[in-house]
C-alpha cells in the first residue's frame, strides 16, 4: 500500500477503532466490513512495527505505542482536514443524518434542518425524532442534539445553552388545591407524568445548601407523551414537571405557574454531539455553524434565573 491516501485512510480507520472501542463498531461508524478494518489495523501495525491496540475485557484499547500513534494520527488528519476544506470551494452535497429529542425537535430542529435544506440544494437530511439517546455509531448518525450531561467520552459536542427542569402547574389547579411550599409537598398533590419510565417517579431537587435529593411521587395520571400531558396540567388536573423550553410560551402566558424553583436542579446543557472517530464532511461543519448559530440565538435555551 504505497498510496499516500491510502496511509492516511489507515490512520483514519486506526482513529475510529480507538475511539468506538471496537472493530465492529468501528466498521458500522465507518459503512465497511469488519474484515477489511481488521486489515487496515494490522497493515498499519506491520507497518508500524508494534502492537498498536489491545482487548480489555470491556473494550478495546490502545497500547503505549497506540497511544503516541493516535495522537500523531489526529494532528497529521486535522492538517490534512485543513489543507483540503481550503480547496474544496464547490457546492455542499451528500447526506445527513440526524436527531434530536421529540418535542424540541418538532418546536425547533426540524425547520433550522429545513433551512439548512433550502441554502444547500445538493444535501438531503434524516431526522430521527426520538427521546431516547440513539446510538450514533449503531445508528451512522453525523449528528445528534443531546439534552443533559453526555455519559460517552467518545463523542464530541459544542454547548448550545441550556434548559431546567421545572416543575409547573395551572392557575386553577393551585386555586383549588394550593401551591407545593417544599418538595414533600408534593406527595399530597395529584402529580402527572408524561414519561413511562422507572425513574420518571422519582424526581430530582436540590436542596439550600446545594445537595442533591430525589423525592419519590405517585402518578395519578401517567401518559406516554409529554405534549398530551401538559395539556392535562394546562386544564387543570394536577402537577407535572417538564424542561423549561416545553413550557416557556405556557410560562410567559401564565397558563402555567412555575413552582419550587429555589429548589430546582442544576441546569441542562443542551448540545450538538458528533462522533470523533472520523473526519467530519464539509456538509457536517457546516450543518454544525448552522444550527449552533439558530439554537444560541433561541431564547428557550438562554440561561433562565432561578
Amino acid at each position: 500500500m504505497n498510496n499516500p491516501i491510502d496511509r492516511l485512510d489507515e490512520l483514519s480507520v486506526f482513529l475510529a477503532i480507538l475511539d468506538a472501542g471496537g472493530l465492529a463498531r468501528a466498521a458500522r461508524m465507518l459503512r465497511r466490513s469488519p474484515a477489511s478494518v481488521t486489515r487496515s489495523l494490522a497493515a498499519l501495525e506491520a507497518r508500524a512495527g508494534a502492537r498498536l491496540a489491545e482487548r480489555t475485557t470491556r473494550k478495546l484499547a490502545p497500547t503505549e505505542a497506540g497511544r503516541r500513534l493516535a495522537d500523531q494520527a489526529r494532528r497529521v488528519l486535522a492538517d490534512y482536514e485543513t489543507a483540503v476544506s481550503v480547496e474544496a470551494s464547490g457546492p455542499l452535497r451528500g447526506r445527513l443524518a440526524l436527531t434530536a429529542p421529540l418535542v424540541f425537535g418538532r418546536r425547533h430542529v426540524s425547520a433550522l434542518v429545513a433551512r439548512f435544506l433550502v441554502l444547500h440544494p445538493g444535501v438531503s437530511a434524516e431526522l430521527r425524532l426520538n427521546d431516547r439517546n440513539l446510538d450514533m455509531i449503531d445508528e451512522q448518525l453525523d449528528v445528534a442534539v443531546r439534552v443533559g450531561a453526555l455519559p460517552d467520552s467518545s463523542l464530541v459536542a459544542r454547548k448550545v445553552g441550556e434548559v431546567r427542569s421545572i416543575v409547573v402547574a395551572a392557575p386553577a389547579y393551585l386555586e383549588r388545591r394550593g401551591a407545593p411550599r417544599t418538595p414533600e409537598d408534593l406527595k399530597t398533590h395529584e402529580v402527572i407524568t408524561g414519561v413511562v419510565r422507572a425513574d420518571a417517579l422519582e424526581w430530582r431537587f436540590r436542596s439550600a445548601e446545594g445537595r442533591e435529593k430525589l423525592t419519590r411521587m405517585t402518578s395519578r395520571f401517567t401518559l406516554t407523551d409529554v405534549d398530551a400531558a401538559l395539556n392535562a396540567v394546562r386544564e387543570g388536573h394536577g402537577i407535572t414537571r417538564a424542561l423549561s423550553y416545553q413550557v416557556a410560551d405556557d410560562l410567559a402566558a401564565g397558563r402555567l405557574v412555575r413552582l419550587l424553583a429555589a429548589w430546582e436542579p442544576a441546569a441542562l446543557p443542551v448540545q450538538l454531539v458528533t462522533p470523533t472517530a472520523r473526519l467530519i464532511p464539509a456538509r457536517v461543519r457546516a450543518f454544525l455553524d448552522h444550527a449552533a448559530a439558530e439554537l444560541v440565538a433561541l431564547p428557550v435555551l438562554a440561561p433562565a434565573p432561578k
